[in-house]
């Protein structure tokens, strides 16, 4: 199949030569496509399901996007996939019956604990590109960061003595820490694995391709989705559900509020309050009634 981005120029040829929309429509559809492209870390938007861009229309509006902007959403993402199963790309159009009403309850999927031990064993430590995967997944897991964030890593952002990781996100520094087996096995990846992997002593990302160069999003999308295969887990797991995984499991162990903002670098508690949706009613219910942000 073609690359989305093949796919999002002939759209936008589509838009510009055929249908003759304003620069402000262009405009509009293009950016929400390309976010879109971006939430699911590059992959192609052809392969996306219903269940796919139901779950973002969620966190879209879990983000306090409002009623408008998930409807111009909806109406870009059904224009292009319109687009597409007209011109015999696609058999059947994803977008098609999507409403902004049906989004606004969604509570995403998480992974339950013997679902993430499962996939976190999956990579075989035998080779070298094994123990990078099992790393990276280790660390998605412990520290509950984004994926943009996770392939921004360099290697001085590992702190090893205080069993932590320093995370940049927009322009703002936060402090990660990692359980001590999530650290081991990094400092492994570290000692033994990478020194073997980059193409360049100047290289500074933690994590790098099988060309030495720092990994990217679709990389790590397609990591993901191989040990998803392997380990037989039926969720379409996403880096992003991890997260999910993240929050909600330090929620459901007693973890206070405030401490998993930080950790997930939420600005407004708000955005972290959403995972309290994921954990048990009775949780949930000590969270209303005890914690002053609630």
């Amino acid at each position: 199949m073609a690359h989305t981005g093949k796919h999002l120029d002939l759209f936008q040829n589509y838009l510009v030569q055929e249908k003759n929309v304003s620069e402000n429509t262009l405009s509009s559809y293009m950016r929400d496509l390309r976010q879109l492209e971006e939430h699911f870390s590059g992959t192609d938007l052809a392969d996306l399901t219903e269940s796919d861009l139901q779950n973002y229309l969620a966190h879209l509006s879990e983000s306090g996007k409002s009623k408008a902007t998930i409807a111009r959403n909806i109406a870009s993402w059904k224009s292009f996939y319109t687009f597409l199963t007209e011109n015999g790309i696609l058999e059947e159009n994803p977008a098609k019956t999507l409403s902004a009403g049906k989004s606004e309850h969604k509570i995403p999927e998480i992974l339950t604990n013997r679902e993430v031990e499962t996939l976190l064993q999956q990579p075989k430590t035998s080779d070298k590109k094994g123990l990078r995967d099992k790393a990276m997944l280790h660390l998605m897991y412990a520290t509950g960061i984004r994926v943009s964030e996770l392939i921004a890593l360099n290697v001085t952002d590992v702190m090893i003595p205080s069993c932590s990781i320093r995370c940049y996100s927009k322009k703002r520094e936060r402090f990660i820490p990692m359980y001590p087996y999530a650290m081991t096995i990094l400092r492994d990846y570290l000692e033994h694995v990478r020194p073997t992997m980059i193409s360049s002593d100047q290289e500074e990302a933690l994590f790098v391709n099988v060309s030495g160069e720092r990994m990217s999003r679709q990389g790590f999308w397609k990591i993901v989705k191989h040990y998803q295969q392997t380990a037989e887990i039926k969720k379409d797991i996403t880096p992003h559900m991890l997260r999910h995984s993240f929050a909600a499991h330090l929620l459901e162990n007693g973890a206070d509020l405030r401490s998993v903002q930080k950790m997930l670098g939420h600005s407004d508690i708000s955005s972290t309050m959403f995972y309290t949706q994921l954990v048990p009613n009775s949780l949930r219910d000590v969270y209303q009634h005890s914690h002053p942000g609630a």
